[in-house]
């Protein structure tokens, strides 16, 4: 039976997939760096923003730069002030997935897991009007190591245990993660949840390691599957 639902952020809540691939080479392009869209695709997709910087400089070979820890961080923070004045002219979210997170709020301890920056999740749900909805958010900066490593999923459950009155404490095979990468749904499954994959971002094959995928979060199987499969 289901007892908690996790959502990734980027690709599966807000569509900023290609805004972050916009940014990424903007803050890159700004340090003599410059990669095409296909290698993003292949390479950095599912990064978070430490990941990507750090490797995009060492494909560069800017190995130094890859390791000066403050060098990166400072990428970043630009990649973010650029995030959140673009963000606030262009509302990315997915059809359909206020009123899902909304649903499953009222059945449901939520929470997301995503390698994003926490003051850009916080911007994106205040502004959609969800941020209470989740009880959870847990970002790179609360992790060693991001996904396809479990950690992220495996704390977020720890922590909605230690939130919430659940007796006997929710356990991994009663959580549902919902994701869009590769790296997100092979987390999730070794983290031992199951798994919606939405193909918003890879194709189904890529994806085939999860329990369900789906289209879109509007797809019909996605009402199904709450309504049954999960009950």
């Amino acid at each position: 039976m289901l007892k908690a639902v996790i959502f990734d952020f980027n690709g599966v809540i807000v569509n900023d997939e290609p805004l972050h691939l916009e940014l990424f080479r903007r803050v890159l392009g700004e340090e003599g760096i410059s990669i095409t869209e296909e290698e993003y695709m292949a390479r950095y997709l599912g990064y978070d923003n430490f990941k990507c910087f750090r490797a995009a400089l060492t494909d560069a070979g800017r190995e130094q730069h890859a390791a000066d820890l403050a060098y990166v961080v400072a990428l970043i923070a630009r990649k973010t002030d650029y995030y959140l004045e673009a963000i606030n002219e262009r509302f990315l979210l997915f059809p359909g997935v206020v009123e899902l997170v909304q649903t499953l709020a009222v059945s449901y301890p939520m929470g997301i897991v995503s390698g994003a920056q926490r003051e850009e999740i916080e911007h994106v749900l205040e502004r959609a009007g969800i941020r209470d909805c989740f009880q959870i958010i847990i970002t790179s900066a609360d992790l060693n190591s991001g996904k396809p490593d479990p950690e992220g999923f495996l704390k977020a459950l720890a922590t909605l245990n230690s939130l919430g009155n659940f007796d006997p404490p929710i356990l991994s095979e009663e959580c549902l993660v919902i994701e869009d990468s590769r790296a997100g749904v092979q987390a999730a499954k070794s983290a031992g949840m199951r798994c919606l994959a939405v193909t918003n971002s890879y194709p189904a094959e890529k994806l085939a390691q999860a329990d369900w995928i789906v289209p879109s979060l509007i797809d019909r199987e996605v009402e199904v599957l709450f309504t049954s499969a999960l009950a």
